[in-house]
């Protein structure tokens, strides 16, 4: 069933052998590098298929309470958490939970760090450093940029941290290669490893793009290897694209084509509440079988339904005519998709299904009006 004619949509489709195959690779630069990799659930965090990237993976990182708990409750492992600023609400909870314990400033670290290992005393604390140095593609994804509110800088570190930590975090990538790893390391380098000595792990952050194709995965072991040995560290890697990189789709219907100068076809998905990343990065998603505008003969402008004009998700054109009903698939929509959708102008989400290993399709989570309504008051 590879164009999925019988499913009911809007739906993510994850697919288990695809994510099996990411998994399998990350493992491989666990084992030959010595670090260890932990899952960004801002990145992926389709919880049922924990039991499965658990059989890989060391645990997760998570970026506030609620994140946390998922980890806790539903993955198991290493719980890694990191907030630009913690609640005096949230900040017990969390210390209770988590193995890490990351702080974004030395003025949060020592606000909270006596209270958290007075519940925790077996907590790792972590700073997160600005090593500010960045070749994000995207202003917006660039934690080093300008004004940046997230890590430390070398101007801003105070020394007193080092009476605290077990580690330095720093965060710099954006779905990149070894080569912009490589120059993050000597900017962090060149900074910080004078305080590198009393430390027992560095964790590199996410945005390692390592199941890509083209991803130069060698060299990301060389660098492990050769950091590990040249300070005697544990090294922690926490990517969240990496893990649903093209392991999955999200499938949607045409409900209508209307003619205004072109083709516009009205699907059942809708790029503001669904995609959103096709907005903000921006990005134009692949769709199966389709070409760039022009290239095949019939093109299309794909537009949400929604009633924001601007829920559009490009043009794509097709070698046979599209009819109301078809499918339409955009691939590689199961990272930074669902975590980021919402229920704008009461658009119902998609259901997640997975794609077992024997191709059949299992439903695992459909939403209705109830999930629209819980949101309001």
């Amino acid at each position: 069933m590879n164009n999925f004619e019988n499913i009911k949509t809007p739906c993510y489709i994850c697919e288990e052998e695809l994510l099996e195959n990411n998994l399998k690779l990350l493992d491989y630069v666990q084992k030959q590098s010595g670090a260890k990799i932990i899952l960004a659930l801002k990145g992926f965090a389709m919880w049922s298929t924990f039991s499965q990237i658990r059989e890989y993976l060391q645990g997760c990182t998570a970026s506030g309470l609620h994140e946390a708990k998922l980890a806790y409750e539903k993955f198991g492992g290493e719980v890694h958490t990191y907030s630009p600023a913690y609640k005096d609400e949230d900040i017990d909870e969390i210390a209770e939970i988590s193995n890490h314990v990351v702080f974004n400033s030395p003025n949060q670290l020592f606000k909270y760090v006596h209270r958290v290992k007075e519940i925790n005393p077996d907590a790792s604390i972590s700073l997160r450093i600005n090593p500010e140095h960045s070749a994000s593609p995207k202003e917006i994804y660039n934690p080093c940029g300008i004004y940046s509110r997230l890590g430390t800088t070398l101007k801003n570190f105070d020394e007193d941290v080092l009476n605290y930590v077990d580690g330095l975090n720093f965060h710099a990538l954006c779905e990149q290669g070894a080569d912009e790893l490589e120059a993050v390391l000597i900017a962090f380098e060149d900074k910080f490893s004078k305080y590198f000595k009393t430390l027992k792990y560095i964790n590199f952050g996410g945005g390692h793009h390592i199941t890509k194709k083209g991803y130069d995965v060698e060299k990301l072991i060389r660098i492990i290897k050769e950091f590990r040995a040249k300070y005697d560290v544990e090294v922690y890697l926490e990517p969240g694209e990496a893990i649903g990189w093209e392991t999955g789709v999200l499938v949607s219907t045409v409900l209508d084509i209307v003619d205004n100068g072109m083709n516009i076809a009205i699907l059942d998905t809708s790029a503001e509440a669904h995609m959103p990343d096709t907005l903000a990065m921006p990005y134009r998603a692949d769709v199966r079988g389709s070409g760039e505008a022009g290239e095949k003969k019939y093109t299309y402008k794909f537009a949400g339904n929604t009633c924001l004009a601007g829920d559009i998700m490009g043009d794509y054109s097709f070698d046979k005519a599209l009819e109301i009903g078809d499918k339409v698939i955009f691939e590689d929509q199961i990272h930074y998709t669902f975590g980021k959708n919402t229920t704008f102008n009461g658009i119902k989400l998609p259901s997640l299904m997975i794609k077992r290993k024997d191709n059949t399709l299992e439903i695992i989570k459909e939403f209705g009006y109830e999930d629209y309504k819980i949101r309001l008051s």
